[in-house]
């Protein structure tokens, strides 16, 4: 009977030990996510499963458990170091709930390439991405070659949506081809918002605020305040797909807040074509390169 005792008190052990893996794994450490597009090609295919590391920029703590409100909030724990230009990272879709700004769903997540971090200046340039503060191209430069050499008419005819949707109503000649300069807010910066720049920051400052900037007789209102300097509260990211002439990121959806950001990519664990369901060896536990 003793026996028997100790078997089940060693395998209740085990158990309790496999269940507390099975929550703090994903939580805190690592987690694994599905590739379901193109927009990460050649770097990630459809049907590629990947696993995130969470310890990098820090895992998030939920302070609501409510992911039925396009709010959230969040703290961070300390990380090893922060996102990287570069990096390939899992987010959640900043524009989740059409209409309502940046808004948050739990289910709803993009891995895309890091193009600026906050305080960073990033241009696209005859559809090459540039980072004042980084060297060199970011990203898959075949693929923005490409983009530079392709004339309009024949994007369009694939479905490209050239005008950089989230910036084009201020600054309408900004495209997926050319954009820019847009410097990314970091926690702290202050702007003094104009009729020239509140294209660029209205996106933020109504999800700070709750409160969408308008313009009255040539200046700047926040709620029924002019608007003669507004401090960031959050840190915010740039992201942009490999695949840039089909990708949709944030020439299209704007700038991400770091609370949004899961994890940075890291190995791909398995490849199952979305086409013919055959697993691709090769990609087995491939790392996933940073630009």
């Amino acid at each position: 009977m003793e026996r028997i005792t100790k078997i089940l008190t060693i395998v209740l052990v085990l158990v309790s030990l496999l269940v507390v893996l099975a929550v703090t794994v994903p939580v805190f450490l690592f987690d694994q996510f599905r590739i379901g597009g193109r927009s990460m090609e050649p770097t990630l295919h459809a049907g590629d499963h990947i696993l995130v590391n969470k310890l990098l920029h820090g895992a998030r703590i939920y302070r609501t458990y409510d992911f039925t409100v396009p709010e959230m909030e969040c703290f961070r724990m300390p990380g090893f170091r922060k996102v990287r230009p570069g990096d390939v990272v899992v987010f959640n879709n900043p524009d989740a709930h059409k209409g309502k700004g940046i808004s948050f769903c739990i289910n709803d997540v993009y891995a895309k390439r890091c193009i600026g971090i906050p305080g960073d200046t990033v241009s696209i340039v005859n559809g090459f991405y540039s980072n004042r503060r980084v060297p060199g191209t970011i990203g898959n430069a075949e693929n923005q070659q490409e983009l530079s050499v392709t004339p309009d008419s024949v994007l369009r005819k694939r479905g490209v949506v050239m005008r950089a949707a989230q910036f084009a109503g201020n600054y309408g000649r900004w495209t997926i081809r050319a954009f820019g300069p847009l410097r990314i807010p970091a926690k702290g910066d202050v702007v003094r918002p104009t009729t020239e720049n509140i294209g660029l920051y209205s996106k933020v400052i109504r999800y700070e605020t709750g409160v969408r900037p308008s313009v009255k007789d040539g200046k700047v209102y926040i709620g029924d305040r002019p608007a003669d300097e507004y401090e960031f509260i959050h840190d915010y990211y740039f992201f942009g797909g490999d695949n840039v002439p089909d990708s949709r990121d944030s020439r299209y959806f704007g700038l991400v807040p770091d609370e949004f950001i899961v994890g940075v990519a890291a190995r791909i664990l398995f490849s199952r074509s979305a086409v013919t369901g055959k697993f691709d060896r090769g990609r087995v536990w491939k790392k996933i390169q940073g630009a």
